[in-house]
């Protein structure tokens, strides 16, 4: 159960020819050892189409806009390690998948016309009791993250060695707090916050999680645990921990009697679902391109970029407003229904519901739309990950917005996507992206996102079901 994340800013169009003609020199490393960094979000760039402005939106979209496609791909999948792991089937094709032929998943060439596990349930006490074996110098060690000082070190290891760009100047910083909602949902568990140390310093060199949930699958009902945060320190990618840690964190799942699993990535494993791709929305142009996130065009001013990108100063749908604690049980209620629509989709309690839906500042936003009668109508929630500017004198941080459940029944998505954009730039957002999942696509060309170039894979482990489409995902991984 392997995953790579990422979300990146953009570099030139030559910067991007020079790293793809590096990666195309390096060898493939054995599988296994890859995708050290769990749960993909690609980052994006845009190109953008149609109106009065399609010849500036060209002009753009041949500059400030796919330029930032280069450091957005390698924050996607992580780092110059993760870049020679396989992006597209035709090069996914070419590797033997050692680890990954070992594990209940389809083969990537497999025909799948059944929804159904692949290795049927087993007796708990069949179940291998004791931990598997790290390399010499390393020890397992459960992670109490309630703990502050805990706390600090997972989140030192993911900002020092979880995803950041080839040339080392953005990098992820999953913020503590972030980290507590993410790994501590209603039903988690301690002994799935799996983490490695060395021996002799107590240093913590490697993590996986799990969290546990339902979602649905076509037809079926499944108890599953989404698979998060695998993460070795970069010094250590040579002593393939990262299967170990896969293994380990199964065997720990397997106690349990949860036998399927949900996880994304950035590459293509053995056998993708379904392929989605991000899209990225620009909302503070000038300091994106002062930080090198993305590049003004010769073809465009800074004027006229900002003025592209400009939003209304105020929401414009009576009733839109920040989702409150009241709002819960028929909010959850509206999205339930809405999931209805979809072949892959989370089954939320109320409880789980308000966990990662309710505002948390800095976490998550949420927003409803209230008719004149007191009825919730609509819905829009994104989840905030900002990633450090590692050598800029003046910016710090790229603040980024990431699409997250979005419920239209009757605002216009256009309309209330807008409005969440504007949300999005009060609370000083600099970009917002958006999966092409679920019915996204009926506002992204609209709104001036702009397509990625990366594609953002979805898995399930230990079951097999036919292909989807990204508009039948409903699901939404951190």
């Amino acid at each position: 159960m392997e995953e790579t994340n990422g979300k990146v800013p953009g570099k030139s169009q030559q910067r991007q020819k020079r790293r793809k003609e590096r990666s195309s020199k390096e060898s493939v490393v054995e599988d296994g050892t890859v995708n050290e960094e769990v749960n993909a979000k690609e980052e994006v760039t845009a190109e953008e189409e149609g109106g009065e402005q399609q010849s500036q939106l060209q002009a753009v979209n041949e500059d400030v806009l796919s330029n930032m496609r280069g450091l957005v791909e390698q924050l996607k999948v992580g780092s110059k390690y993760l870049m020679r792991t396989p992006k597209t089937p035709e090069e996914a094709k070419q590797r033997s998948f050692k680890f990954w032929s070992t594990q209940p998943v389809p083969k990537l060439d497999e025909n799948v016309d059944t929804n159904e596990a692949i290795d049927t349930c087993r007796d708990v006490a069949t179940i291998r009791q004791e931990p598997y074996t790290l390399p010499d110098g390393f020890k397992w060690d459960t992670l109490e993250i309630n703990q502050a000082s805990i706390l600090q070190e997972l989140y030192t290891l993911l900002n020092e060695n979880y995803v950041e760009d080839e040339d080392a100047m953005f990098r992820f910083d999953y913020q503590p707090e972030f980290l507590k909602w993410a790994l501590q949902p209603p039903g988690w568990r301690l002994d799935w916050h799996v983490g490695v140390r060395v021996v002799k310093s107590g240093r913590l060199v490697g993590f996986i999680s799990a969290i546990p949930g339902q979602v649905r699958i076509y037809d079926k009902l499944e108890t599953v645990v989404e698979i998060n945060f695998l993460c070795v320190h970069k010094k250590l990618r040579a002593k393939r921990v990262a299967p170990v840690l896969i293994r380990e964190i199964t065997r720990r799942v397997n106690l349990t009697g949860i036998f399927q699993a949900v996880y994304t990535a950035g590459v293509v494993l053995p056998k993708p679902i379904s392929t989605c791709r991000y899209w990225h929305r620009s909302l503070n142009p000038r300091k994106l391109i002062e930080v090198n996130f993305s590049h003004l065009t010769r073809n465009m001013t800074m004027q006229r970029t900002v003025k592209l990108y400009k939003l209304p100063d105020a929401t414009k749908t009576p009733g839109f407003r920040k989702l409150t604690p009241a709002d819960v049980p028929a909010a959850h209620k509206l999205l339930a229904m809405y999931l209805n629509k979809f072949h892959l989709t989370p089954v939320f309690t109320v409880d789980e519901f308000r966990h990662w839906i309710t505002p948390r500042d800095g976490i998550v936003d949420s927003f409803v739309v209230v008719s004149a009668s007191g009825e919730i109508t609509d819905l829009v929630s994104y989840y905030t990950l900002p990633s450090t500017v590692m050598h800029h004198a003046v910016h710090k941080c790229v603040k980024a917005a990431y699409s997250f459940y979005n419920v239209s029944t009757v605002t216009p998505w256009i309309q209330l996507i807008q409005d969440a954009l504007i949300s999005a730039k009060h609370l000083n957002f600099d970009v917002f992206n958006a999966l092409d999942l679920m019915e996204n696509r009926k506002f992204l060309q609209e709104l001036k996102f702009g397509i990625g170039d990366g594609n953002l894979q979805y898995y399930l482990y230990n079951w097999r079901c036919p292909s989807m489409n990204p508009e039948d995902i409903g699901l939404i991984l951190l």
